[in-house]
């Protein structure tokens, strides 16, 4: 028996596409996502993350002030510490850091991995920076992302230094972000000095059992662009595009212990720490090439050497004046 279609009035074996369009059905799909499912997953994602919640190391209330991000991101800084110092490894001799003795020193402590992913932040960098360090974290899980980020390749340069040479004591200076009430505060982010070394913690010594072990300690803010500044905390030179000193204040003896005299004709280089002359140059080259005319595109924090042979730390505002180069110097 032949079965004839309503529509065109032929066989319907023979012609199928006469059908509308409305009246073919895609295949069924088993695994097909609905609304439960999608609910299942999330309700599931939720109770992995509460259980992550309930295993970290804080207190309760802390912990229900915790968003998502919050939690993965203490979570991860645990688990790359836990890989770096394993439960069983015996600890460092000498006394705890606890709190008290957190509180006696200059700055914070960190520590990071071979990769520049943090691994340790001590509790007291909301004393240095007005951050917890779930707030640091949340703005990103290595050195860099809580670094002015002008100077990353510099940093960079001196921590690879610092691990083909383990045990070698390297020192960059830099802003580091800060909380909205502590920028409306001093004007801007913190400048911190980070002094550490490379530390081979486990026999035999490789990329993944070091760790970068450093000490920050805040630098006297400087003030912010546009505020005048005491002289009795600034000098000013002037030099050649080469940075050769064509001139400087008088001021320059009670800063340096330098006489006028004795600078110029002087290249600046050769009163540089050899580890900041990388930045300096990056600064100069800015200038010279006319580079970047922000007002933070000639700003950098350097050491520099006294007449007795100490270092100094100088924040140098520099600008390029037709042919010669300026610099506003303070001390901090």
């Amino acid at each position: 028996m032949t079965i004839f279609c309503s529509h065109c009035h032929r066989p319907l074996q023979a012609e199928m596409s006469c059908l509308p369009r409305r009246a073919k059905q895609a295949p069924s799909r088993p695994f097909r996502s609905t609304k439960s499912a999608s609910k299942a997953r999330r309700d599931q994602i939720n109770a992995e993350l509460q259980a992550l919640r309930s295993l970290l190391p804080i207190s309760a209330q802390e912990k229900e002030r915790l968003s998502y991000l919050h939690t993965m991101a203490l979570v991860c800084l645990r688990l790359r510490g836990a890989q770096l110092f394993p439960p069983g490894l015996a600890p460092p001799p000498g006394p705890a850091l606890g709190t008290e003795l957190l509180s006696l020193l200059p700055g914070f402590l960190l520590v990071l991995s071979a990769d520049s992913k943090l691994v340790y932040i001590s509790e007291n960098v909301a004393q240095v920076l007005g951050l917890s360090v779930v707030e640091l974290l949340a703005q990103g899980d290595t050195v860099f992302d809580i670094l002015d980020g002008r100077v990353g390749e510099d940093v960079h340069k001196k921590l690879l230094l610092a691990q083909e040479e383990p045990g070698r004591e390297v020192t960059f200076v830099s802003e580091m972000r800060t909380s909205k009430a502590f920028r409306l505060q001093h004007g801007g982010n913190r400048v911190v000095a980070v002094c550490g070394r490379f530390v081979a913690l486990r026999w035999p010594p490789s990329p993944s059992t070091a760790a970068f072990l450093a000490l920050c300690t805040p630098v006297v803010q400087s003030p912010t662009d546009g505020e005048a500044a005491s002289q009795d905390d600034i000098f000013q030179s002037m030099h050649l595009l080469d940075m050769t000193f064509i001139d400087v204040t008088e001021s320059v003896t009670y800063h340096l212990g330098y006489h006028r005299e004795e600078l110029l004709g002087q290249s600046w280089y050769s009163l540089l720490h050899p580890e900041d002359a990388d930045l300096a140059a990056a600064q100069h080259r800015a200038l010279a090439l006319g580079a970047g005319a922000g007002p933070a595109a000639g700003t950098a924090v350097l050491r520099v050497l006294r007449k007795d042979r100490a270092w100094t730390w100088l924040r140098v505002w520099a600008r390029r004046d037709g042919g010669c180069i300026t610099c506003t110097c303070r001390c901090l």
